[in-house]
């Protein structure tokens, strides 16, 4: 091993003591600028970059609803499903118990239901299944997954069982009710299967 010929090395004291020298030009050990010390603070850069899904010719599509932390697939129990009707045709049945969250709207690269009527925005409403805990009389807790809706202040609106829904509020969905979006006149039925 070489070493530029600057002579012996100092001893441990003395390079202590040329530290401390105020008249040495290196920075005494305590007057040592203080670091910066790590923020983990949110910086909103993670959600700006999931906010948006990359399309294939380099455009992207802002998303305007993520799920919340109560999120939950519904349990294998409960089988609930979604008819859609055309006056007294059945469209479609779209099995809901087989994901969390299900958004519906005209926006093909990122909906889970396309709607395709005019009237119908593209990120226009969400069923979203949620674990909800309540405690009862005696202090237990009690926790179900249930379906809710929520309208992403869609243009036309959203009505659930003919009445209009107010936008960016949970509503919770029961067996049997029925779902409009805009002014199409398809009926989106929800149903649980009955316990066999």
């Amino acid at each position: 091993m070489t070493r530029n010929n600057r002579g012996p090395l100092p001893s441990q004291t003395a390079s202590f003591q040329q530290n401390l020298d105020p008249s040495n030009a290196l920075v005494p050990a305590g007057d040592a600028p203080e670091r910066q010390k790590p923020n983990f603070a949110p910086s909103g850069l993670l959600a700006a970059e999931s906010n948006s899904i990359a399309q294939p010719d380099g455009t992207s599509i802002a998303l305007k609803y993520h799920e919340p932390a109560e999120a939950r697939k519904p349990p294998a129990k409960d089988e609930w499903k979604l008819f859609v009707f055309k006056g007294s045709d059945i469209l479609e049945t779209i099995e809901l118990s087989t994901r969390s969250c299900w958004l519906i709207g005209r926006e093909l690269a990122v909906v889970d239901m396309p709607a395709e009527h005019p009237s119908i925005s593209k990120q226009h409403a969400v069923i979203q299944f949620r674990f909800i805990e309540k405690t009862n009389e005696f202090g237990d807790r009690l926790g179900r997954v249930k379906p809710y809706l929520i309208d992403l202040e869609s243009a036309n609106g959203t009505s659930l069982n003919k009445e209009e829904m107010p936008p960016s509020r949970y509503l919770e969905l029961r067996n049997k009710d029925m779902v409009q979006f805009g002014h199409s006149t398809r009926e989106y039925v929800l149903m649980l299967s009955p316990k066999g």
